[in-house]
């Protein structure tokens, strides 16, 4: 996996440096924009990483962003910083799913550790989706009769009445059943279930 990058949203130039100091001392990659509109402009990057976001920003801010982080393609978990907290703000920022929310000053420890979790969080999201595509792969080799097969089965359909949803034999439900399973690589029926409820499929008994 490639290093992770530290991204810091913050219009105090010296607090900029001071974080992104703080960053290589610790061998971590920073790179710091003064506003949103420059972070947005900035060259986008895939790699591994967290945002620093501070809640006043010229501009667009903090809080605002945070909410529209979705629209723009950013999955990149969040630490709220800000000079002017207060509760309201922080729980509206943890409820957006914020990692934290650092009142200024804070201690250097706390930062770190805060990025230490939002570090392990991303790493765990880049997991769960690659695993997420693998499955979407999978399930696209299937022949559409398998798929519907698989649809009927994970829904909890047995294969006596999947055989009369789809006009089928009770034994070509099951050849279809076993060919879906192998190629899901889904050793027991609950495996598929789970590989089916990741793909949110929706039942159709339509030849």
């Amino acid at each position: 996996m490639a290093s992770p990058l530290i991204h810091i949203v913050d219009d105090d130039s010296s607090l900029r440096c001071a974080l992104e100091s703080l960053f290589r001392s610790v061998d971590l990659e920073a790179r710091s924009y003064e506003s949103v509109s420059a972070f947005l402009t900035a060259p986008r990057s895939n790699q591994p990483g967290c945002l620093l976001l501070d809640v006043r920003l010229p501009g667009l801010g903090g809080l605002e962003f945070q909410s529209q982080l979705a629209s723009h393609g950013i999955t990149l978990p969040v630490i709220m910083m800000t000079g002017h907290g207060d509760i309201p703000m922080s729980v509206r920022a943890m409820k957006a799913g914020a990692v934290d929310f650092l009142p200024k000053p804070f201690r250097d420890q706390d930062l770190l550790d805060a990025v230490a979790v939002a570090l392990q969080r991303d790493q765990a999201q880049r997991e769960e989706r690659g695993d997420l595509d693998q499955v979407r792969e999978r399930y696209a080799t299937l022949s559409p009769r398998e798929q519907q097969v698989m649809g009927l089965v994970t829904a909890g359909r047995l294969n006596k009445q999947v055989a009369g949803d789809l006009g089928l034999s009770e034994i070509t439900v099951k050849i279809h059943r076993g060919a879906a399973m192998r190629k899901m690589g889904a050793r027991t029926l609950p495996d598929l279930v789970r590989m089916a409820e990741s793909l949110k499929l929706t039942t159709n008994t339509k030849v």
